[in-house]
């Protein structure tokens, strides 16, 4: 009987433990007491304000402390972000659009289940800047800024193309051989993502070191290996065949014969501009007729004159008429015009 209490204890004990706590400290001087875990699955979005990757909210106490705990989170390693921000409820939406957030801080770490995180106050009260963790993985991603930090640094000594394609250079592989040395995937992935990312400088060292590099085959292994089922992966070996799959059609279209298709764009935009160009004209024509159309043959001769810049009284003497008939005609074209002045009325006719 005593054996199978204690055969049920330890069984209990081994389930409570099972679950995951991820603590830390806000200031609530400078932040909503709101506090958001989400789960990255995309390592396109790593960065950002994602609201469909949040899967808890938390309050902080008045002294700034917040705390998740549960044991709904998968059993193997994946991204998470804790975030805070400044806006409300009903700001979030907007805010947040496409996952940007001007006002928001934020932390990436990699946990699991059974992991637990501290976040303390780092030096001068800021916050999400140190983790203490079980999981000696979970502070890979600080190390990865760190090192981005120091990149930025470097490119910003001495600004000139010379210095920025040696910088590029030198950091791709540097991130790349940094990435490797963590042993662990996913935190590789956080890096593949910058340094493959399109709009990146670093873009073009991506592409070129593609056709060669075998460094890329064996991440996929890497991944495969290690989380043979994970999101990470499934988008990671569908996006290195894409983008060697374009490697290869571009490729292929070295062989034709580039100046031809060269003189079939320069003569189709020579005559697409000169088709807009005839539109705008056109358009620019019948705005024009339409706005005189609304004065009296008068008004129109009058307009004429203000177009030129003349004076009510160079006016008055061209068409032999008095001052106060010309104002009168300048007053009718100003409401049949709805304009508040000469230069409102010449901003409609004047492009």
């Amino acid at each position: 009987m005593r054996l199978k209490i204690l055969l049920i204890f330890l069984a209990v004990s081994a389930f409570c433990q099972a679950q995951y706590s991820f603590s830390g400290y806000i200031n609530p001087d400078e932040w909503q007491n709101s506090v958001y875990l989400s789960i990255v699955e995309d390592y396109r979005k790593m960065s950002g304000v994602y609201s469909e990757q949040i899967i808890a909210k938390t309050t902080a106490d008045e002294t700034g402390f917040f705390e998740f705990k549960g044991n709904m989170l998968d059993n193997e390693n994946r991204i998470y972000r804790i975030h805070v921000d400044k806006c409300s409820d009903v700001q979030q939406d907007f805010n947040h659009f496409n996952g940007h957030c001007s006002d928001s801080e934020e932390l990436l770490f990699i946990a699991k289940n059974t992991d637990t995180l501290n976040l303390p106050f780092s030096f001068g009260n800021q916050v999400f800047c140190a983790i203490e963790s079980n999981n000696p993985k979970a502070n890979a991603f600080v190390k990865i800024d760190s090192l981005k930090h120091d990149m930025r640094f470097a490119y910003g000594e001495f600004r000139s193309e010379a210095n920025r394609k040696l910088n590029n250079k030198k950091w791709f592989k540097t991130l790349q051989y940094f990435g490797e040395a963590l042993n662990e995937p996913i935190a590789e992935l956080y890096i593949y993502s910058y340094l493959s990312d399109r709009s990146s400088d670093l873009h073009s060292y991506y592409v070129e070191d593609l056709k060669n590099n075998a460094y890329y085959d064996k991440l996929k292994s890497r991944l495969e290996d290690t989380y043979p089922n994970s999101p990470y992966t499934k988008q990671y070996v569908n996006e290195l065949e894409a983008d060697r799959y374009m490697l290869t059609a571009t490729k292929g279209q070295t062989g034709l014969n580039s100046s031809f298709y060269l003189y079939i764009f320069l003569i189709s935009s020579v005559i697409l501009n000169a088709i807009l160009f005839y539109r705008i004209w056109k358009q620019k024509q019948s705005k024009t007729k339409n706005l005189k159309a609304k004065l009296s043959k008068q008004e129109q001769v009058v307009l004429e004159h203000l177009l030129e810049n003349k004076t009510n009284k160079d006016i008055a003497e061209a068409l032999f008429l008095s001052v106060s008939t010309v104002k009168s005609h300048t007053n009718n074209i100003y409401k049949k015009l709805n304009a508040q002045s000469r230069e409102d009325v010449k901003s409609l006719f004047i492009k």
